[in-house]
Order: structure tokens, then C-alpha cells, then sequence
């Protein structure tokens, strides 16, 4: 068997707690014909200095002005030389085998077109008690199938689970700037419809790292990630209605902007109002987002806006604390093997 290179592209941005752990499962890779192109963002952290202590002939680093997500893998991609491409978020982890489970489900021959996915668990610290949870997008499917499970169902796959051959990378096109969040579900339902099949590989494996708040995609109350969602969920309707324009579809749609348009409410109602609008013109009829019943008595009493406003900043605040008590969790389990407990 003929053993492709594989490009693993790493696009880092204020990354230095976790780039190490990130560098060394691309470093660990079982399947030997890899580079590594790390393209750091312009960070105001050590994230360069850490990574530039693994530079080599095999992992190469690069410094870029900030410039955001989507650019720098668009950066990272030209540089690449690899007829295979693997994506890996900075604070996110490989499985040893990962690479090499997936090339191998290819075959000897393989078709360029297919689409290679596989599974992943979250974590925060905890990285050896990943659960995996399989969702309806954990097999073999059709790219207009896994579309409408993705909408119909609100599903997603994780960033790095997917292996994307050059050729489909090609004709998928370069990532889209103008998304603040969201730009790897946008770019993927690209590459989707370049693609001729899904295939799933369940032991191909990723650490999720779980960040809550502080993850790039989180919206929350900022108008220009609203914004830059609604223009991937655009996208994303236009896209698998050009596959496909059915009855099943439509109702897929629907129900996609159904469980995004409470995002987009209250703060942004001209967004809300298109949402509905795009609903109606797909033949459905989108229920208006109501606040938690636990914030329901501080919207009358205080308005939907300073509602949503805490239902932010609790959840910030409870995602500080469980990331902290998981920390904990970790120094004291690693503390405990380390002394022979």
C-alpha cells in the first residue's frame, strides 16, 4: 500500500496551556507519512515560543499577524503539501491511531471523493474520562443524509474527527473569513457537497477539549458573531437545498432555524425576523424563543434583554467553576499517581 502524506494543520491563537498536549498527538501519529504546519494567530501569549521548541523537519511553525480562525487555516492549507488533510484546534488531542484507522478504512485504492469522519468525546482536563456518546451521524451515510441529520437533529462532528482528501479540499474552496463562529460547520457542508459518501471510522478518536464561554463560537450578546451565524445559517440552507429541494429537507430547515433563532433574541429582532420570514417561505412557522423558566420572573420583572443578559453571565460563571473543580480534580488524581497512591 502506497502511504500518502498526511498534513495536520494546527491553527493556534493564545493557546499556551494546551499547545503542547495538541503538538505531541500530531507528533504521535502512527502513520508516518505526516507533516505538521502550525500557523500561529498573532498571539499575545507563549503559544509561538512553546511551539517553536518542537520545530523540525516534520513541524513547522509560522508566525501570522491576527487575522482569525478561518484566514489562518487558509494560511496553514497553502502551505501544506499533503493529498490528505487533518484539521486539529489547538487545545484539542488525537488519538494515536487516528490518522492511520482512517487511511487504512480507505483501502489501497481509495476514492478521492469519499469524506472520512470518526468519533470524539469531551473533556475539560480530565482527558482519560472522555465518554463518547454516539449521535445519529456516527455511521456510513449519504452527504445529503448527514446534512439533514445535522439540521433536523441539531448534530454536529468536531472539527478535527474529519480527514479530507486534497482534491476535496480544492473543491470546496478556502474557509470563510466573515465567520466569527461557526466557519467549520459552513465549510464542511462544502466540502460535503464535493463529496461522494460519509464514511465513519468509530475508533478513529479526538479529545474534545470543552471551553464553554471562552470557545471562539460562543455568541452569547455579541451583535457581530449574531450576525456572522446568521450568514453561515444562510449558507447552510442554500447549500443542502441545491442537493436536494424536498418536503423532508425544507422540514429540516425549519427546524434547524428554530433551534438557532433563540440566540438571535431579543437582541438582534431584525434577525429574528428573517429567521421567521426564511421559515415561512420554506412552509413552516417558527415558535418566538422563550427565556428559561428560572429567568422567566426576571424577564417580566426586569425585560428579555437583561434576562438573556444573565443568563449569560451564570453561565460563564458556572462553567468557571466546573473547569476549576475539574483542574483540581486533575493535579490531585495526577498527584496521587505520581507519589504511588
Amino acid at each position: 500500500m502506497t502511504r500518502p502524506l498526511v498534513s495536520i494543520l494546527i491553527p493556534a491563537y493564545n493557546a499556551e496551556q494546551w499547545i503542547c498536549d495538541a503538538l505531541r498527538s500530531a507528533l504521535a501519529q502512527t502513520w508516518a507519512q505526516k507533516e505538521i504546519i502550525v500557523v500561529d494567530d498573532g498571539s499575545t501569549d507563549r503559544t509561538l515560543e512553546i511551539a517553536r521548541q518542537f520545530e523540525s523537519e516534520r513541524l513547522q511553525v509560522v508566525a501570522n499577524p491576527h487575522c482569525g480562525a478561518a484566514a489562518t487555516r487558509n494560511k496553514a492549507l497553502l502551505l501544506s503539501k499533503g493529498e490528505y488533510i487533518q484539521y486539529l484546534d489547538a487545545d484539542d488531542v488525537l488519538a494515536p491511531d487516528k490518522i492511520e484507522k482512517q487511511m487504512l478504512a480507505l483501502g489501497e485504492s481509495p476514492n478521492k471523493r469519499a469524506l472520512v469522519s470518526g468519533s470524539f468525546g469531551k473533556f475539560m482536563y480530565r482527558y482519560y474520562r472522555t465518554s463518547f456518546i454516539p449521535t445519529a451521524l456516527w455511521c456510513d451515510l449519504s452527504p445529503i443524509e448527514w446534512l439533514i441529520r445535522k439540521m433536523q437533529l441539531n448534530l454536529f462532528m468536531q472539527t478535527g474527527t474529519w480527514l479530507v482528501s486534497r482534491e476535496l479540499a480544492e473543491a470546496a474552496g478556502p474557509w470563510d473569513t466573515r465567520l466569527l463562529g461557526d466557519d467549520d460547520g459552513e465549510y464542511f457542508c462544502r466540502v460535503l457537497l464535493a463529496s461522494d459518501e460519509v464514511r465513519f471510522v468509530p475508533d478513529a478518536k479526538v479529545y474534545y477539549r470543552e471551553a464553554g464561554p471562552g470557545r471562539l463560537s460562543y455568541i452569547g450578546q455579541s451583535d457581530r458573531k449574531m450576525i456572522a451565524q446568521w450568514i453561515s445559517m444562510e449558507l447552510h440552507i442554500r447549500y443542502i437545498r441545491s442537493l436536494e429541494d424536498s418536503e423532508r429537507v425544507r422540514a429540516a430547515c425549519v427546524n434547524y432555524l428554530q433551534n438557532w433563532v433563540h440566540f438571535f433574541h431579543p437582541d438582534m429582532p431584525d434577525l429574528v425576523r428573517r429567521a421567521e420570514e426564511m421559515a415561512r417561505s420554506l412552509g413552516g412557522e417558527l415558535r418566538t424563543p422563550k427565556p428559561s423558566w428560572k429567568l422567566s420572573v426576571f424577564s417580566v420583572l426586569f425585560g428579555e434583554k437583561r434576562a438573556k443578559g444573565a443568563q449569560v453571565f451564570l453561565t460563564k460563571i458556572k462553567w468557571f467553576f466546573m473547569q476549576n473543580w475539574d483542574k483540581m480534580l486533575f493535579q490531585f488524581e495526577n498527584r496521587r499517581i505520581k507519589e504511588g497512591f
